[in-house]
């Protein structure tokens, strides 16, 4: 579809109340494929890649700003006619949906935040992916995998020898995107703090939280909770960063209660 002057690409399945998915960064909408499965018998589920990344038009500017992308996905919603719909955000997903719902409620039934947090990034964080950013720029992301698979996924996951293969798949796709993804990363790590907005968030709210997610401290899970009236917590055990490919069975339970709920 073309939102916003750069084709997005977008997929969906099923019929019913539509629930928008926006994904993390570095991945796609295909990491929400177990989540589709799940709730298309019974939900409209959408999901689409943010621009530059996944199947999505890349874009000239250097950074790609956490802003862009948020105006892309009013600008998604509103072109699909899905409005009111649920929506659900991982991390660089979650900053989009902080947003939708604090600026645009009349968009959304729903948000479900996961794995996500409305600060900005932490100072100790940012000398550390500056410069894995710089390497992926010139080298590919093969050459930092070692230092970013511990971010995206838990402890468990990583040593569960009957998963082997999801993770060999996933960390596989990891390695073979292209150095152009780092403007996404520009962005993720220059972004502004929204907390100050937590307080206008009055829909229904849903904050997951992988219990081994080293990417967004459990303090910053709370501090994303505390600040919005209502919202409801489920830490999801056995998961870090990922966690609707680490233990999508645990997310869809929970996901599924609430849009259920909300429906």
């Amino acid at each position: 579809m073309r939102i916003r002057g750069v084709d997005l690409f977008v997929e969906e399945k099923g019929e019913g109340p539509a629930v928008v998915f926006s994904h993390g960064l570095l991945w796609s909408g295909e990491m929400f494929r177990a989540q589709v499965e799940a709730l298309s018998d019974r939900y409209r589920c959408i999901t689409y890649d943010h621009r530059g990344q996944g199947r999505s038009e890349m874009p000239p500017e250097r950074t790609i700003e956490i802003e862009t992308v948020y105006e892309d996905a009013v600008a998604l919603i509103e072109k699909l006619d899905v409005a009111p719909c649920h929506f659900v955000g991982l991390s660089m997903g979650g900053f989009v949906g902080i947003r939708l719902a604090a600026r645009r409620p009349d968009l959304l039934r729903s948000v479900v935040l996961m794995d996500t947090a409305a600060d900005a990034e932490p100072t100790d964080n940012v000398g550390r992916y500056r410069m894995l950013n710089l390497v992926t720029r010139l080298g590919g992301l093969p050459l930092v995998a070692g230092q970013v698979v511990p971010i995206m996924f838990g402890k468990t996951f990583l040593e569960d020898p009957a998963r082997a293969s999801l993770r060999e798949e996933w960390i596989g796709k990891l390695k073979a995107l292209p150095r152009r993804v780092y403007r996404a990363t520009n962005g993720v790590i220059s972004r502004r703090s929204v907390e100050q907005e937590l307080s206008k968030i009055e829909i229904p709210t849903l904050v997951l939280h992988g219990e081994e997610d080293v990417a967004i401290a459990r303090p910053r899970c709370d501090r994303l909770v505390d600040g919005i009236s209502g919202a409801k917590l489920v830490t999801i055990p056995r998961a870090g960063h990922t966690a609707t490919v680490e233990e999508p069975d645990a997310v869809n339970a929970a996901l599924a209660e609430f849009l259920d709920a909300h429906g």
